[in-house]
């Protein structure tokens, strides 16, 4: 394993980096990553650092995932005023949308898969028939806890999975294809840890006390997260932590991450600066689990 490597600044305050394999918006593969305070999706060559707009969401773009014609679905959390957080330096003030899943077409169209406002939806991950699970946390976290699961099945109808979360983050399919991995972040400094959610709705806790944002797991099932400082940390299925990757520059919190390139070898993440920074590790001595693509309504 050799990095961390810096390939570019911005974008600005970053989020949601996804893996595009050749042919998917670019020749050779490319990273494309969303702007949570700029409300952009952004395409990165690593080979050279180039980055450009390639999608203009509007309000807070957070999550994104590929599909199958090399658009996208983005979380979109309706615009957050992060200005209140020092750690995030000098942001420009929020561009309010409505809040939901969008669609991004290969051309840079944006549509909405959710008719409704939803509250600030974060993260997302895709099944193999095309499900799409998303966290639906509210910030400022209230009481009683309002967080929600959300799934968008494949004939394009809307579905409550779970609720009763504080803050779920971000979300990540398990290698069985079923458990979704829930990053809970809890409400004023209780109940952190990571969550099994289980098809019939149950669920447990493990890894108790751990913040996170949003994470990947490799081909062995182990969770590669970000968030809890400005580290990459590394864990066993059942939580235990077993390295930290420090992430370079300044900037107090990573915010996510994902794997690629040709062998799924790379691993590539982002954080929350301004104008923040995309950086990757290469060689890593396991591969990333390939992911499911979003395959249309």
């Amino acid at each position: 394993m050799d990095g961390p490597h810096v390939i570019c600044q911005g974008p600005e305050f970053g989020e949601g980096p996804v893996w595009c394999p050749p042919g998917m918006g670019a020749r050779e593969g490319t990273l494309v990553c969303t702007s949570v305070v700029a409300g952009t999706l952004e395409r990165v060559w690593p080979d050279s650092g180039r980055r450009e707009t390639i999608a203009d969401t509007g309000g807070g773009a957070n999550g994104a995932a590929l599909a199958d014609d090399g658009g996208f679905l983005v979380t979109q959390n309706g615009g957050i005023d992060f200005s209140i957080f020092q750690i995030f330096g000098e942001l420009p003030p929020p561009r309010y949308v409505q809040s939901g899943l969008q669609r991004v077409a290969p051309e840079g169209a944006v549509s909405y898969l959710t008719p409704d406002t939803m509250q600030q939806p974060n993260d997302l991950c895709i099944a193999a028939d095309g499900t799409v699970y998303f966290t639906d946390p509210k910030w400022p976290t209230p009481s009683p806890p309002s967080g929600r699961i959300f799934a968008l099945d494949p004939d394009g109808s809307t579905r409550l999975v779970a609720d009763g979360f504080w803050a779920p983050n971000g979300i990540i399919l398990d290698l069985d294809g079923e458990t979704l991995i829930v990053v809970e972040n809890g409400h004023q400094g209780d109940d952190y840890g990571f969550v099994n959610l289980h098809p019939d709705g149950t669920r447990e806790t493990f890894a108790p006390g751990r913040a996170g944002d949003g994470g990947a797991i490799d081909a062995e099932g182990r969770i590669y997260m970000a968030g809890g400082g400005h580290v990459v940390s590394i864990y066993e299925r059942d939580g235990t932590l077993l390295e930290q990757l420090e992430c370079p520059g300044d900037h107090p919190v990573s915010t996510n991450l994902c794997f690629g390139g040709d062998d799924l070898r790379t691993l590539f993440a982002v954080d929350g600066g301004t104008p923040g920074h995309v950086y990757c590790w290469t060689g890593m001595p396991t591969p990333g689990q390939p992911l499911h693509r979003w395959p249309g309504l």
